[in-house]
């Protein structure tokens, strides 16, 4: 059974009548939350906010939805692989390209993304001693551009079908609307408005960690989470633009059977040459800003100031510089010729030799520290030989006669989760419990937290080292199902045993946020793990628009040379200022992001006078913006800041 929905049709499949019904659960639920907590007034002030900490927050949990979604994605898959020539409910097929694809990206886009920008968001105007970023009705906008591409994303699987091309959306399949349907279209569309979010986010943080550092902050005392906060955001701004152009290509081809990608009179490796010219940079975007909170934390629960900072910055330079470098390794049986594939596989090679530099500089702090076996800590430590494992397996991919058997097998998918979630997601999950506490003033429980940790980390291990093997035995990424004949079920098996714990381990996340809300433990929180940079010198959580005066920074670790020199409090700054901004809460990137979103559905559905509705009030919205400006500004002097925050810190 289908119903008709503008140019598509919806059908009324099992699947897809449990997902509404979930969705109509869980938007039920929250509305009996909202009401009976008496939060309505709350979640109105929280979509307004333009407080830097707050839209970190929004940024996090809306990733953590998403992570949710790709997780349950993940699930459904290794079940469907669990056994040979299995059939679990409607998960084959089609409909197992689909939720391959809503996993893959879903996981790069808004999950990773998000989790480290939110702690990007949290941590870096802290460290550098700034009130807040830069733009913050920008920081606002980029965040709500962000919702809406994963609303998009999400909704394609109830809206007449999701992306089943894959992560990548190889053209021509993509391009095909015969093929793909609405799917390519929810995958452009999603990802443009998305990304014009992360553009915006990285113009913020450049211009914020360059321009508004604390006095005395020189490049040579900037904390290291800052670096990689500024590297990933130069990254981004050179990156997603190819990505961007690839997007409105791909848009006009699948929407308006424009041939650029056809492989008659266009090229289809020209959208693996845009696509890869962003996505292996995009590799590094989400991979930086883990080893800044990895340098963090070894250095805070080491008892240590970080081995090799000067190298350890360096070698981040480096890795940003050679990440343009190496996109080809991607297309080496392309058939790009001799020449090429030397080169990029030399430039592939190249690359590991700054990340060993931090891998080394990481266990030099280690040594001969007095270490701290925190729940944040241990995902750090997990992080190093993980990360070294998927570092090996992609040096091995470099070797251009060896990749022509690597390719297209598992083994290419256990080398990219071993980086990506033994990077990102381990990364995120130690930033979470390291920072928890300048974001909502509590610790989360330790002894939870221990328990997620290693039911993670051994189930992340259990679930893709098996598939170096199977790669090797022959198993093809991207399909859903193997014979019995082919040797592949003990792997496989193990594989979806290892995934499971993983679930479960996230379930464990979820709990020690409840029971660590409900417990609310305050021991010390506005500096409870004895830390060395400025975030740990303010209240927990930080107040909105904190340092009344500037704080004076004297050395790279400026709240533990304050503590070692002096009385542990940090010296203002001379300069006492006349006029301090602060930017009001707004709702007009609420407003903005609907409008992209109205675009975006009337192009998705070909649907013109939606389309033509949603341009123009993004328009309007502009010149609102434009001519209200100077309304949503509040000016403060030092002394009428500093009672500012007296009044909020209670």
């Amino acid at each position: 059974m289908s119903i008709p929905f503008f140019n598509t049709h919806i059908k009324l499949a099992s699947d897809i009548i449990a997902a509404d019904l979930s969705i109509i659960v869980m938007m039920i639920t929250a509305l009996v939350f909202l009401t009976v907590a008496k939060k309505w007034k709350a979640l109105w002030m929280l979509i307004r906010t333009t407080d830097h900490r707050k839209i970190g927050i929004l940024y996090i949990a809306f990733g953590f939805l998403f992570f949710l979604r790709a997780g349950l994605d993940a699930m459904l898959m290794r079940t469907q692989l669990a056994f040979p020539d299995f059939h679990f409910w409607v998960f084959h097929g089609e409909k197992y390209n689909q939720v391959m694809t809503t996993h893959g990206t879903l996981m790069i886009f808004f999950v990773a993304m998000p989790f480290l920008i939110g702690l990007m968001n949290i941590a870096v105007p802290l460290q550098i001693g700034t009130r807040d970023m830069a733009f913050p009705f920008f920081n606002s906008l980029s965040m709500w551009l962000f919702v809406i591409g994963g609303v998009l994303i999400n909704l394609s699987f109830v809206l007449g079908g999701a992306p089943s091309a894959g992560w990548t959306s190889y053209v021509p399949l993509a391009a095909d609307k015969d093929i793909a349907g609405n799917g390519t279209a929810f995958y452009a569309m999603g990802l443009q408005v998305s990304g014009i979010g992360t553009i915006m986010t990285a113009i913020n943080f450049i211009v914020t960690i360059l321009k508004n550092r604390a006095p005395g902050m020189g490049f040579m005392k900037i904390p290291l989470f800052t670096w990689s906060a500024l590297i990933t955001s130069i990254l981004i701004l050179l990156a997603f633009p190819a990505l961007s152009a690839a997007l409105i290509i791909l848009i006009f081809d699948n929407q308006f059977g424009t041939q650029a990608y056809d492989g008659g009179s266009g090229s289809p490796v020209l959208w693996q040459h845009l696509f890869w010219a962003f996505g292996h940079p995009e590799v590094y975007i989400v991979i930086l800003p883990a080893f800044g909170i990895f340098s963090e934390v070894i250095g805070t629960f080491s008892s240590k100031r970080i081995f090799g900072y000067s190298s350890m910055v360096l070698s981040m330079l480096v890795i940003g510089f050679l990440s343009f470098m190496v996109w080809i390794h991607h297309m080496f049986t392309v058939g790009l010729g001799p020449l090429a594939n030397v080169v990029f596989g030399i430039t592939s090679m190249l690359i590991a030799v700054p990340t060993g530099i931090k891998i080394f500089n990481w266990l030099f702090t280690l040594r001969g520290g007095s270490i701290r076996f925190s729940t944040a800590m241990l995902f750090s430590l997990a992080f190093i030989p993980s990360f070294v494992i998927g570092g090996v397996t992609g040096v091995m991919q470099a070797v251009v006669p060896a990749d022509y058997q690597y390719h297209d097998s598992y083994f290419v998918v256990a080398h990219l989760h071993y980086v990506m979630i033994a990077g990102t997601i381990f990364g995120a999950f130690s930033g979470f419990y390291y920072w928890w506490p300048k974001m909502f003033g509590y610790i989360l429980d330790e002894k939870i937290g221990k328990w997620q940790a290693w039911t993670f980390i051994i189930g992340f291990h259990v679930t893709f080292f098996p598939m170096h093997i199977s790669g090797l035995k022959g198993m093809p990424r991207r399909t859903f199902t193997y014979l019995p004949e082919d040797g592949l079920f003990e792997l496989n098996f193990i594989s979806t045993m290892g995934a499971y714990l993983m679930g479960i381990s996230v379930l464990l996340f979820a709990w020690n946020l409840f029971f660590s809300y409900r417990k609310k433990e305050k021991k010390s929180v506005a500096d409870p793990w004895n830390g060395r940079t400025l975030e740990w010198a303010v209240s927990s959580p930080s107040s909105h628009m904190r340092w009344p005066r500037a704080p004076l920074v004297r050395d790279l670790e400026a709240f533990w040379h304050e503590k070692e020199r002096g009385d542990g409090t940090l010296i203002p700054s001379a300069k006492e200022e006349s006029q301090i901004f602060v930017e009001k809460p707004t709702i007009l990137p609420v407003l903005l992001s609907g409008g992209f979103f109205t675009l975006s559905f009337g192009l998705i559905f070909e649907v013109l006078w939606i389309a033509v509705i949603g341009a123009v009030g993004i328009l309007l919205l502009m010149g609102w913006r434009s001519i209200s400006f100077e309304r949503n500004i509040k000016l403060y002097t030092s002394k009428q800041l500093e009672k500012a925050i007296r009044k909020e810190e209670g």
